[in-house]
């Protein structure tokens, strides 16, 4: 029996929309469900997706409501509150989206228990952690795309510096996914060979340049939503990999958020390490060692995010 592939989309905003278009642009999926609290435009953008089937392939796409998603093996949530003023405070605005992650969390329990879930709304390392505390499902099922798209840009940067494809650059970006997310020097190779241990490719190893080239990609979002308003492309694409890790069960090692379960002496907060990622769900975290500045920053990174958690209701 050939296996039907059904995703669902929880949030069809920017980062739904992209996520919907990358996923049948890969064909990743037989079936794509989209859900928005606007529903005409859900059933808009499923329209939009079927008028490119012919190019695509047999891949369908539908607006629908909680109960059609019973039968989804991955279920995206991208939905989500923005500022409504330019007074509310980070943590009002994180307070409103929990509350919206507990009407969405409890729909996705009662219709589709055995679906994992992949978080997408920011912040995705606080609201990972919120939907694992919500959820009656087990934690290693819900992942957070977590530092994945910085480290996607890291790479990305990188191998522009050296003049190589981004594919044979290695190195990770762990931590928050925002200010404090911590730059993994010490490990990070080109064909194998250490950067800091350089010259690669006639290039060697500039303190200043290198750090510049982290903080391009980790303040890569500001310099995009002052551009075009939204990020929405690149996150759409680093969905679709956790999506394909999943369904095609490729245990492939991601830097995603995960609960980090005492990795690095770490407790009780979601962060992104290197984790394996299969049809289980999170199969397990790899800990590359570390320098004890790199070591430092990943407590501090910690420590921001159970910072940002005082104050909420759960």
């Amino acid at each position: 029996m050939i296996q039907r592939r059904t995703i669902g989309i929880v949030g069809v905003g920017n980062v739904g929309k992209a996520a919907a278009y990358a996923l049948f642009n890969q064909r990743l999926a037989s079936e794509i469900i989209l859900l928005d609290v606007d529903h005409k435009r859900a059933e808009g953008e499923a329209m939009d997706l079927m008028h490119g089937q012919m190019l695509v392939g047999n891949v369908s796409a539908r607006a629908g409501r909680y109960p059609d998603m019973a039968d989804a093996q991955l279920i995206v949530i991208s939905a989500g509150a923005s500022q409504q003023s330019p007074g509310e405070t980070r943590l009002e605005l994180l307070e409103r989206n929990v509350r919206i992650f507990e009407q969405v969390v409890n729909e996705l329990d009662e219709h589709a228990p055995n679906a994992m879930l992949v978080v997408a709304t920011n912040p995705v390392d606080v609201l990972t952690y919120v939907t694992q505390e919500l959820s009656d499902r087990p934690a290693e099922r819900i992942i957070g795309t977590g530092t994945l798209l910085d480290t996607a840009r890291f790479r990305a940067l990188l191998g522009r510096h050296y003049g190589v494809d981004p594919r044979s650059v290695h190195a990770y970006i762990l931590g928050e996914h925002g200010d404090s997310e911590v730059p993994i020097w010490s490990n990070a190779t080109i064909g194998n060979q250490l950067i800091k241990d350089g010259p690669v490719v006639g290039k060697e190893f500039d303190e200043n340049t290198m750090h510049k080239i982290f903080e391009d990609a980790r303040d890569a979002a500001y310099q995009i939503i002052e551009r075009k308003g939204h990020t929405d492309t690149a996150i759409g694409v680093v969905i679709a990999r956790i999506v394909r890790a999943v369904v095609e069960d490729q245990r492939s090692v991601l830097p995603v958020s995960v609960q980090t379960s005492g990795a690095y002496g770490i407790e009780d907060v979601c962060l992104s390490l290197p984790a394996v990622v299969g049809r289980h769900g999170i199969d397990g975290r790899v800990t590359p060692k570390l320098t004890a500045k790199e070591h430092d920053g990943l407590h501090a990174s910690a420590d921001v995010l159970k910072k940002s958690r005082e104050g909420l209701s759960l």
